[in-house]
Formats: structure tokens, C-alpha cells, sequence
């Protein structure tokens, strides 16, 4: 398998001096996502976790839920990564469909997406009753920073993680491409079914109307993100039924949306 990261050598400059460095830093590769033989996307990610990926890539964007995908063998090439899915039948027919209505190149997070009206959809609504404490919330955020091992490498990859208030983090997935990231614990977390409804994803990346999406498909009731929603992930998010927490710090955050989800003091939580 390619390796995540590597070292490198730059030329470093400082007031009055210049000298060699090494530098460590996270390698990306272009990974097609081949379903029955046809490749849906290209994205250019961390080849690591690649289960995870194509698990959750394909619950994301809506192609394939985890009992739907048959097998997945990652194949490397010279220029990248091809990682041939395969799916049932029901599966097969809704990207088939898909790939007739194609409209062209799509940009980053909206890979497979067939028209305008596609990419501002309305994911279904998340029901949950689940609670979080003030404290719960700081603390996911604190807990975060132990679980970054490649980012504490290089410095330039994003994560997020699952955090439930009876267990801490669970699961944490890194990648050079936030979307990537959290299509990875997306595929981590699907494993475990009703897993997602008893915590929140935390994300290090800022919230976009994609990353929403994908968080809702997912079915976690919680996102909390280190960085600021765009207004659009906002709307998005309360139509939703998704409690949007950003600019989260272990000492303090914002509530967006649904905030009836976020008690002051501790409480008993119920899914």
C-alpha cells in the first residue's frame, strides 16, 4: 500500500540565517471509486482506510448503504488507486440511472452530483431526543487532539471523529481532503449500525453545506466543528434537524441550529 506520509526537504529562511530542512508531509494520490466495473468519482485522498472510504463515500452521496456493497479491492496503478466496489443489483440500477443525468467536471465535495438541484438537496431529517451537556461538548473537542496522529506529523490533514458521551471517541479518520475525512469515519462509524444516533461527529475543517449532507446520511444528531459553518450549512443544517456546533474550543463554542440538544449542566442521555 502507498505510505501516508514521507519527508522532504525544503530550504527554510529565518531573520539572518537559511539552511536546509525536513519536512514531513502527508502524500495524496488520485482514488477512482469503480462501481461494477465503471468509475463514479475521482478524488485525490490519503490512500489509507480505504474500506472506510468507499463504505462511506457511497452512504454520503447516496450511491450504496453498507449492506448493498458486495466487496471492494483497492488495485493500485502507476497513477493512483482504483477502488472496484461492487454492489447489488438495486444498487447498480440507481447509478446507472445516475450516470445517464451526469452533468459534467464537479469541484471538491460534490463528486457524482447530477444537476443544481442534486447538490442543494434536503437530506432526510435527523430525529433524535439525544442530550449533550456543555461539558460534553468541550470535552469531544479536547479529545480530539489525541486522536491526529498524521496531523501531528504534517500539519496539513484534516480529521473527524465520532464521540459519544458513554465512551469518548471511537473512531477518528484522517485525510488531506476534509470531505474525504469524514467520508472515512462515515464508513467507520456505518459498521456499527445505530451506532451514529447515540453521538456527534467532530470535525477540524470548517462546515459546508456537503459536509452537512454527508453528517445527516450518516444519521449522527450532532456535528461540532473547530472552524465556522458557511450560512448556507446553517439553513441547511436546521432543515435538517441537525445541532450544529462550530467554533468549538475546550473552553467554549456556538450553537446554530437545534440547540434545544445542548442542556447547561449534565444530564441523562437518551437516543
Amino acid at each position: 500500500m502507498m505510505q501516508t506520509a514521507r519527508p522532504l526537504s525544503a530550504l527554510g529562511f529565518g531573520v539572518g540565517r537559511i539552511g536546509s530542512v525536513l519536512r514531513v508531509l502527508p502524500d495524496e494520490v488520485a482514488i477512482a471509486l469503480s462501481y461494477n466495473g465503471t468509475t463514479q468519482a475521482v478524488m485525490m485522498a490519503t490512500p489509507a482506510d480505504l474500506d472506510d472510504f468507499a463504505r462511506g463515500f457511497s452512504l454520503t452521496e447516496g450511491l450504496a448503504s453498507s449492506d448493498e456493497i458486495e466487496s471492494m479491492t483497492p488495485v493500485e496503478t502507476d497513477r493512483g488507486i482504483d477502488l472496484q466496489i461492487w454492489v447489488s443489483d438495486a444498487a447498480e440500477a440507481r447509478l446507472a440511472t445516475r450516470r445517464r443525468t451526469m452533468a459534467g467536471p464537479v469541484g471538491c465535495g460534490l463528486c457524482g452530483i447530477d444537476s443544481l438541484t442534486e447538490a442543494m438537496r434536503t437530506p432526510p431529517v435527523v430525529a433524535s431526543s439525544l442530550m449533550f451537556s456543555a461539558d460534553d461538548i468541550m470535552q469531544a473537542v479536547a479529545d480530539l487532539t489525541a486522536h491526529q496522529p498524521l496531523h501531528d506529523q504534517t500539519h496539513a490533514v484534516h480529521a473527524a471523529a465520532f464521540w459519544t458521551p458513554d465512551t469518548g471517541i471511537t473512531a477518528a479518520r484522517e485525510d488531506v481532503g476534509r470531505h474525504n475525512a469524514l467520508d472515512k469515519l462515515a464508513g467507520a462509524v456505518s459498521r456499527t449500525p445505530g451506532l451514529a444516533a447515540t453521538g456527534a461527529v467532530i470535525l477540524t475543517s470548517r462546515v459546508s453545506i456537503d459536509m452537512v449532507q454527508k453528517c445527516a446520511a450518516l444519521g449522527a444528531p450532532v456535528l461540532i466543528a473547530v472552524s465556522s459553518p458557511t450560512a448556507a450549512a446553517v439553513n441547511m443544517a436546521d432543515a435538517a434537524g441537525l445541532t450544529l456546533v462550530a467554533l468549538a474550543r475546550p473552553d467554549r463554542f456556538q450553537v446554530f441550529t437545534h440547540s434545544s440538544r445542548i442542556a447547561e449542566q449534565r444530564s441523562a442521555h437518551v437516543a
